[in-house]
């Protein structure tokens, strides 16, 4: 079974095409119904982030240009323009960019933590939807060993800086003493539970959570001291917030141009930072132009996310070698599996051949053969039967020129001198 990894990440492609290939929870269902239909795939998985877009197929290994049409026609895209920002892998090298993607080298933060539980997570829905079987099952259950082996064997992980603290990081740049500033935080999500740790930690003490849900809101505004209030509201209390920062899955803005323009007119310019971690984005690009407003997306944070990067560039090569054993380790598991249904498959053939043989032995004996004449039949019976086929593939091989096949019998058989007298069967 052959394995294809497809997808966009943030170093492929910008956030206006990320936004618009990503999936949202209420079509996923749809999505992998229609995968594994028009692909053919076996089993499929669905990685969907702020900074990538990934589908795990196994199964038909010609199937990426059908994946990619298909990919591109489910978001309305055009199918070239979409391929100049995709990236392929396939078999060892889709095994090893999972791999590299759990353990957090392909992130934009190097060793960041989030994604390897976003990726527990697509691989739970692609077993809620029955689309995650042996092979894919395999995969990412020794992927996940293998990000646990990076995380407790290398410093990757040691001081981590997150988007999050990033988007924190950045608001220093507008604000010097953020105690006096008060932080609107938009979702409340793992990522904002990050931010409001890393705004609590820079000196905020005035919380705003706004969440489609308000029980899940006053929850993680109450536990630093704020409030929780709906998205609905959150018009009625722009005047009085300075710090931004939003992440949810809506697939639609939250946040539009005129509800701020509205609002700075009462904060009588004071200045907005705002950061949009969201993919697709919650705030209107064109809020960006508004005077007194400071508006980065998760691509403008890769300053600060560069400066993470040379920190941790020696736990990052110990954590590629941890990689590389753990694909060859995974590769070796295959072949293995492989091997034992080719022995399976040997063995019934051979026990096949043994049968016939044994009851035509049996049907002679019933009718009065000699048991000595019927035992020496019996044994040249199997004997030409093993060897038939196996001689005239090896005889082939040696007329085409492929003498790793006689070397391989040799091995397999354990002849160790091709001096060796060989006793040949009478027929074969």
């Amino acid at each position: 079974m052959a394995l294809v990894t497809l997808g966009i990440n943030h170093r492929t492609a910008p956030v206006e095409l990320r936004e618009r290939v990503a999936f949202t929870p209420e079509r996923m269902a749809e999505a992998f119904s229609e995968l594994r239909a028009m692909c053919g795939a076996s089993e499929a998985a669905i990685l969907s982030t702020c900074n990538r877009t990934e589908l795990y197929i196994a199964g038909d290994d010609q199937c990426a240009p059908v994946i990619l049409r298909w990919l591109a026609g489910f978001h309305d895209l055009d199918a070239a323009d979409l391929e100049q920002a995709l990236y392929l892998h396939r078999d060892g090298d889709a095994v090893r960019h999972m791999m590299r993607v759990a353990a957090g080298l392909d992130s934009m933060v190097l060793g960041e933590p989030q994604i390897l539980g976003q990726l527990k997570d697509a691989y739970a829905l692609s077993r809620e939807h029955g689309a995650s079987g042996t092979f894919l099952s395999r995969l990412f259950e020794h992927t996940f060993s293998v990000a646990k082996r990076v995380r407790t064997q290398t410093a990757i992980g040691e001081n981590p800086v997150s988007v999050a603290y990033a988007a924190v990081s950045m608001a220093h740049h507008i604000f010097a003493d953020m105690s006096r500033n008060k932080a609107l935080l938009i979702g409340a999500g793992k990522t904002i539970e990050l931010v409001a740790r890393h705004l609590a930690d820079a000196g905020v003490k005035d919380f705003l959570v706004a969440n489609r849900t308000l029980e899940r809101a006053q929850a993680l505004a109450e536990s630093r001291g704020g409030k929780g209030i709906l998205l609905s509201d959150i018009p009625e209390h722009l005047r009085d917030v300075d710090i931004i920062i939003s992440s949810t899955a809506s697939p639609l803005p939250i946040l539009g141009k005129g509800a701020v323009e509205r609002a700075l007119k009462k904060r009588k310019h004071r200045p907005y930072f705002m950061v949009d971690i969201a993919v697709p984005r919650d705030i209107e690009p064109e809020v960006a132009s508004l005077a007194d407003v400071y508006l980065y997306t998760v691509d403008d944070l890769r300053q600060v996310i560069e400066e993470n990067i040379r920190s941790r560039e020696g736990a990052a090569r110990e954590a590629e070698n941890l990689v590389t054993d753990g694909v060859q380790d995974f590769l070796s598991q295959l072949r293995a599996l492989d091997a034992v249904s080719t022995l399976k498959e040997f063995r019934q053939r051979a026990e096949a051949l043994r049968d016939a043989e044994t009851e035509k032995a049996l049907r002679a004996l019933r009718n009065g053969g000699d048991p000595e004449t019927v035992l020496r039949s019996l044994a040249r019976g199997l004997t030409n039967k093993f060897l038939h086929e196996p001689s005239i593939q090896v005889r082939k091989a040696t007329t085409e020129g492929r003498s790793e096949v006689t070397e391989w019998l040799r091995e397999l058989h354990q002849l160790d001198s091709q001096d060796d007298d060989a006793t040949t069967p009478e027929k074969l």
